[in-house]
């Protein structure tokens, strides 16, 4: 009886410990699932601070571009003098040529034409990132203003006799809402057949130029981006982009009219050699300042 009782309590006493040992691990393991769950919400809160820390600062670099174009007079008088260029240039084309030749001007929209900061301002206001979402959003208001002199100087060009022409990287699904909007500026050729959008296969637009150049003599291009003016500009870096600028140095002004923009453009992607999407912030402002250059 004596052994009995004493392997019972025995017993007991082990299946006590048994059950205290699986509380204790059951413990153990919820605690260490917490501390995991703990450790990933840390990882995840601060890689979501630093995504808005990377937008901020992207942001910041927008904000003096933007009060540029919509409150520097140098930006307007900038603008105007590329107008007021090209008519000089159109002026000295004798009248009997524009009866004798089918001449055309081909000209970009997008801040050659129409002034889009009012989506930069707002995503800055809004403490929002650029996105496909938020630019097809704009274009389809057809709200965009005319950049200072545009209006006036195509509905000149158009009264000498050169046929308007279109030509955008916007992209084809806003054919109707950039014709609406060109229509209500009063803008000269703004129809279907004379707006040449970006189509599925290439952003480049010198078959555009090609299909325009095989009917009419281009007399003037427009634009904001060298990439408006001829292909060798497309994805150039830095160095040969100012090569071949300025191997055509006697163009700017006479056949090639440059429209100011600093708010976006090629100029931008060759600072990051085209490959803004693959670096992150930290990479991108490393990139930019050692292209700054100092004394």
């Amino acid at each position: 009886m004596e052994n009995f009782v004493s392997n019972s309590y025995v017993d007991d006493h082990y299946n006590n410990n048994m059950g205290l040992r699986q509380q204790y691990q059951i413990i153990t393991n919820f605690s260490n699932q917490l501390n995991v769950l703990y450790m990933r919400s840390i990882i995840v809160s601060l890689l979501l601070l630093s995504c808005l820390i990377a937008s901020a600062q992207e942001q910041s670099l927008k904000v003096f571009p933007v009060l540029y174009q919509q409150t520097a007079a140098e930006y307007r008088a900038l603008c105007y003098q590329a107008f007021n260029m090209a008519t000089l240039r159109l002026d000295e084309i004798p009248k009997k040529k524009f009866r004798k030749q089918k001449l055309a001007i081909i000209t970009d929209l997008d801040e050659t034409v129409l002034d889009n900061s009012y989506v930069e301002a707002q995503l800055i206001k809004d403490g929002k990132e650029f996105s496909g979402a938020t630019w097809n959003n704009w274009v389809s208001k057809s709200s965009a203003t005319a950049v200072p002199g545009a209006v006036e100087f195509f509905k000149a060009a158009k009264r000498r006799g050169a046929t308007i022409f279109y030509i955008s990287n916007r992209d084809s699904s806003a054919l109707q809402t950039t014709l609406a909007n060109l229509v209500k500026l009063g803008l000269p050729d703004a129809d279907l057949a004379h707006i040449m959008l970006q189509g599925k296969s290439t952003a480049s637009k010198e078959a555009r130029r090609q299909a325009v150049e095989a009917q009419y003599k281009v007399i003037m291009l427009l634009g904001d981006n060298l990439i408006d003016f001829m292909n060798v500009f497309e994805r150039g870096s830095v160095d040969e982009r100012f090569a071949q600028t300025d191997q055509r140095k006697e163009e700017w002004g006479k056949k090639f009219i440059v429209l100011p923009n600093s708010i976006y453009g090629e100029w931008e992607n060759a600072l990051y050699n085209y490959e803004r999407g693959k670096l992150t912030e930290a990479q991108r402002d490393a990139m930019r300042k050692a292209l700054l250059k100092g004394y």
